[in-house]
């Protein structure tokens, strides 16, 4: 004897499950509106946060454009000076053997039968974006503005204050 089952019932019942599990997951797709508002939020608090740090962190850079840019042009001047102490080149009397003027650092100045140069290009003032320096000569007084006849100092025209409470133009 042969005995046939059928089974019937399982087959709605798993057409049933599809069903249900599919209107389910369409229900929980999307976000809601709470959701959106709490997300942007979020964004909107990390953005405000790194505005200010971002901020510092270009003021620190160009202080340190500044920084390397004098140094560099305090350099370029001793190392004029020193090629004048040992007589190299011609200097007038009273510039103490320091340059003119930033021009003749870039220009270069003839040195017996060749042209020394001692600074490829005057830099830009990453303050004020300009490849303009305030110099002070060596009669002048530590404090005043310049005016010269050499250049024995430079510093930054910028009336701004650094990162450290200290002016640009006394660096």
């Amino acid at each position: 004897m042969i005995s046939l089952r059928l089974q019937s019932a399982p087959a709605p019942l798993a057409i049933a499950g599809r069903s249900r599990n599919v209107s389910l997951a369409n229900s929980q797709a999307g976000l809601t509106l709470v959701e959106l508002i709490i997300v942007v939020a979020i964004v909107g608090i990390l953005a405000g946060a790194a505005i200010p740090i971002a901020r510092f962190q270009v003021k620190r850079t160009k202080e340190k454009e500044l920084r390397r840019d004098l140094w560099e042009m305090r350099d370029a001047i001793d190392h004029y000076k020193d090629a004048a102490d040992k007589s190299a080149f011609q200097t007038k009397l009273d510039s103490f053997n320091y340059p003119p003027d930033l021009d003749t650092l870039v220009n270069g100045v003839d040195a017996g039968t060749k042209k020394v140069r001692f600074l490829r290009r005057i830099p830009k003032d990453p303050m004020t974006g300009q490849a303009e320096w305030a110099t002070r000569s060596m009669q002048d007084d530590p404090d005043s503005d310049g005016g010269g006849q050499n250049v024995f100092d430079v510093h930054s025209k910028s009336d701004g204050t650094a990162l450290d409470g200290t002016k640009y133009n006394t660096w």
